[in-house]
């Protein structure tokens, strides 16, 4: 019976959904960057109301403007090959004229923050179940594919979504945001193509092929693509499954191997989720590299440590299930997508458990005897999905995978969201048994191929075979981002029963496993589900003498390292010490430290070598000690540094951090004397709810401990032993196109009070120039200090507080004493006075001449103790080569006069340079955080 319901159902959709009709004729036009197009578009309303309008989705139309839904992504993810491309590179839609049936011309408008989304107003509304017909002619300009690889190439065009398609009629319509969540009502497609000898392929049945013309066809279809090329890349694969068109690429492999590969895939997708209803499904290497396999390719192909058939059966297994679930599920992908990711990492871990269940993370690379004892290399292949949700979850930046996919950073939207999507359902399948995660997953998508449908729906069918209220699984795992964390706090043996006592140091209320070990035997597994804090279980067997919570990873844990109990032995503690050289995963089963050579230099120590302890893992955690000693080549004494911190993480809420912290650095600020800075500090940091947007704020609060040694050469009267109480507020809100960002310091000392503030404002303007804004003001509360060590710098702040990384502090001439920091005044020419220490206000600003070339200007005044106040001004040239980690300054004119006059203007130049590989990849990790 159930079969005859499934195929009964399945001839009413065909039924009900055949309606929508749209017909193409297109022609190439400029070698494709431009295609000329006539569409006629047949609507059945099959929602429950009457439209007044009907609404298109215009997706090529997004990459029209600097300013559009796409721009604001590409802004926020720091991706600047988009704002900085010409207006031919972005392309549009120009729409010439759209008509009724009866050639009677209609109006259409845009709305001015949804770009992509033609709407039509109808002159009387159409009633549920009448049809209406619209015929649109209009003129694409393609955009480059190096910004999503869609659009034209030297030699190729890849159209996804580049035509007109009818918006989803009873959802609210969604701009594109290069999410691959397009959502389009279910048509039938008839295309017909003048293509100008270039080849084509394409997942729509290519019928009347010609050199320079077409005819596509496609039945219920939300999405197709079609791909030009000059010379033809593709193959075609048959089999009983499925038709493959594919230009993977693949390493030394013959086309035989690749047909083998080919169909072990399709039939085992085909055998797990059914046979696709779309005849043909397109595997590109374009659809690979928009979202390659995490974990596979890190490594240049020359070092691979995985054999090319390997990696080519990952990559196309990866690719094939993406299209395969977008062809047969018709789901809203934006809301939804969780199930798409979730079924899609379901079966990758399973088909990789299944076939290659040693394959290790890294490979071949296992198999050296120096790095087996590396986690992160001696893992298994597919252990390293925990981690890929764990890198965000333990930044606190995780976000649930059941929420909008618009609204999430890069890195979950393209790789921890997925991870824990499908590792939610393995950790369903092994609560639940008996198959009933897959055989749901089997039945709902054979239920809704030709129909919309929702995680409801998904639900629904779960609960109906598993016979269970799954509420839990959908609140805390999908839709919240509670942390998930059990540990065992005692285990307690009386006779042959032993009562083991678990805490729920988490907030999420979940199923937990507990598996009891004699040595490293596996004695037996149990699922426990209790709704308290703290709860216990009881089991008989007397041979157990080690117990596990979560020991196969099935539960996406916060926290791995509090889930192991020994019954003896426990003066050792439940984790044994490891000494591991650089760096690794974290491993649940040792106290990791990590030691690494280091070498540092300054001016004053010289070559800094030395070695860092540090317990920091590749995940992070919340207490991190740092120690390195240091030997200094130069004056031929230790020095170094050493810091500890605790990161209270809220999950829940925009205070999200707080972290308490103590630190300590000793090293020369003269060629003959040490500082040594002590700081223990408290720090508050807030976030705005949506994570999207790069706002965030913090509070710090610390008190700074200096020692310095009397110097020979450097004056430090009255400035050897001080400390200075400071708070610190800050706000930033950061993205490509515009940053802003103010502050306020207070410092307090028995010498001296202080207060300042400062703004700072960059903008990056549609004719691709910067304009760079800053404003600065101090003043002191009072001032007893005699000299100018704790006054405000014009040009360069003295640091009294060790904040800076100069390289020659203390230096007033030479090279390293022109380094600039963009603080306090910030001038770039040097004046006769350099030390403020009553107040100063000063104004910072630069524009863009050409590219990198920018023309700067600062204005401020100041005043000392005893003398008028005095202003001052300079220009110049900045040579912005990356902002903020290295620049040039070339004053011109200023109060000193025309410093180009000067015969040793060489002295005059500025510089900023960062040197630590620390502060350098943050300008690469902010695409993805």
């Amino acid at each position: 019976m159930t079969k005859i319901k499934i195929v009964l159902f399945i001839l009413f959709a065909l039924q009900s959904f055949s309606q929508n009709e749209i017909t193409i004729e297109a022609k190439l036009l400029e070698n494709g960057k431009k295609i000329d197009v006539f569409e006629e578009i047949t609507v059945k309303n099959t929602s429950k109301t009457a439209l007044s309008e009907i609404v298109l989705n215009d997706w090529n139309h997004a990459f029209s403007s600097k300013s559009s839904a796409l721009a604001k992504k590409f802004s926020d993810e720091f991706n600047r090959s988009y704002h900085l491309s010409s207006n031919s590179e972005r392309g549009g839609t120009n729409i010439i004229s759209i008509t009724d049936a009866n050639k009677k011309s209609l109006l259409y408008f845009r709305k001015p923050n949804q770009i992509d989304i033609v709407i039509i107003p109808l002159e009387k509304p159409l009633a549920t179940g009448e049809f209406t017909t619209i015929k649109i002619s209009y003129e694409i300009t393609l955009p480059n594919s190096k910004f999503t690889k869609f659009g034209y190439s030297e030699n190729k065009l890849y159209l996804r979504n580049c035509f007109l398609t009818l918006s989803k009629l009873d959802s609210e319509s969604q701009s594109e945001e290069n999410s691959d969540d397009l959502t389009s009502e279910i048509a039938s497609y008839s295309i017909q193509i003048q293509h100008n000898n270039y080849t084509i392929n394409s997942d729509l049945e290519v019928e009347n092929t010609t050199p320079n013309s077409s005819n596509l066809k496609g039945n219920l279809r939300t999405n197709f693509a079609i791909v030009l090329e000059k010379k033809n890349s593709y193959e075609t694969y048959k089999n009983k499954e499925t038709i493959i068109v594919s230009n993977l690429k693949s390493v030394d492999l013959s086309e035989n191997q690749r047909k083998q590969i080919i169909d072990k895939i399709t039939n085992y997708v085909a055998d797990n989720l059914g046979k696709s209803q779309q005849n043909k499904i397109m595997v590109s290497q374009e659809d690979y590299d928009r979202e390659a396999f995490y974990g596979l390719n890190e490594l240049p192909s020359f070092i691979s440590p995985f054999n090319d058939d390997f990696v080519f059966e990952l990559k196309f297994l990866k690719t094939y299930l993406n299209n395969y679930l977008m062809a047969n599920l018709k789901i809203n992908f934006r809301k939804d997508h969780w199930i798409l990711e979730g079924i899609q990492h379901y079966y990758l871990k399973k088909y990789i458990d299944e076939n290659y269940p040693e394959t290790k993370a890294f490979g071949k690379l296992a198999r050296f005897k120096i790095l087996k004892k590396y986690k992160i290399i001696s893992m298994n292949f597919t252990e390293q999905f925990i981690y890929n949700y764990l890198l965000m979850a333990r930044k606190n930046i995780d976000q649930p995978v059941g929420t909008d996919k618009n609204t999430q950073i890069k890195f979950n939207e393209r790789i921890a969201g997925k991870f824990k999507s499908g590792l939610s359902l393995h950790y369903l399948n092994a609560y639940l048994g008996d198959n009933y995660v897959e055989n749901s997953i089997k039945q709902y998508i054979e239920l809704n191929k030709f129909k919309y449908t929702d995680s409801q729906n998904f639900k629904s069918i779960l609960e109906n075979n598993s016979k269970q209220n799954l509420n839990w699984f959908f609140k805390e795992l999908i839709y919240s981002r509670n942390k998930i964390d059990y540990k065992i706090i005692q285990a307690k043996k009386t006779n042959d029963v032993i009562d083991v006592t678990i805490k729920n140091v988490g907030d999420a209320k979940v199923p937990i496993s507990i598996s009891g070990y004699y040595k490293n035997k596996l004695i037996s597994k149990n699922w426990i589900e209790n709704q308290s804090d703290i709860f216990t279980f009881s089991i008989q067997n007397d041979s157990i003498t080690k117990f596990v919570l979560n020991d196969t990873y099935e539960i996406p844990e916060l926290n791995n390292n509090n889930n192991s109990y020994k019954l003896k032995n426990r003066f050792l503690g439940n984790r044994k010490i490891r000494f591991t050289f650089f760096k690794d995963i974290e491993n649940p089963k040792y106290n990791q430290i990590f030691f690494v050579p280091t070498a540092e230099y300054n001016l004053y120590d010289g070559l800094l070598l030395g070695m860092k302890f540090n317990n920091k893992s590749i995940i992070d955690k919340p207490f991190i000690y740092d120690i390195t000693p240091n030997y200094s080549s130069k004056t031929q004494t230790f020095a170094g540094s050493a810091g500890f911190s605790f990161n209270d993480i809220n999950r829940n809420s925009t205070h999200f951090s707080t972290r308490y912290a103590i630190s300590g650095t000793r090293l020369h600020y003269a060629p003959d004397a040490f500082y040594t800075k002590i700081t223990p500090s408290v720090n508050f940091r807030f976030r705005h709810p949506n994570f999207r947007k790069n706002e965030g704020e913090g509070f710090l609060m610390r008190h700074v401990y200096v020692n310095r040694e009397k110097s020979n050469i450097v004056s430090t009267k009255n400035s050897e032993n001080y400390s200075v109480f400071n708070l610190r507020y800050g706000y930033a809100n950061s993205e490509l196109i515009e940053q802003f960002s103010y502050g306020t310091d207070f410092q307090l000392s028995n010498r001296f009070g202080k207060i300042s503030g400062q703004m700072q404002y960059r903008k990056l303007f549609e004719n691709n120039r910067f304009i760079n804004l800053r404003a600065f003001a101090g003043v002191f509360t009072h001032n007893d200090t005699q000299n100018n060590f704790f006054s405000f710098g014009i040009d360069r702040p003295s640091d009294y507080l060790f904040d800076y990384a100069l390289i020659g502090r203390s230096e007033s001439t030479g090279l390293f004493s022109r380094q600039f920091v963009n603080a306090e005044g910030a001038f770039k020419s040097k004046f006769a006075t350099r030390f403020a220490n009553q107040y100063i206000i000063a104004l910072n600003a630069s524009w863009t001449i050409w590219d990198w070339i920018e023309v700067y200007g600062d204005i401020g005044t100041f005043k000392n103790q005893g003398y008028t106040s005095q202003y001052i001004y300079d220009s110049g040239i900045r040579l912005n080569l990356v902002q903020d980690y290295f620049e040039l300054y070339l004053p011109v004119y200023s109060s000193n006069g025309f410093e180009l006059n000067d015969k040793n203007y060489g002295e005059h130049i500025r510089f900023i340079i960062t040197l630590s590989p620390k502060t350098l990849t943050s300008l690469f990790t902010r695409r993805w955080f």
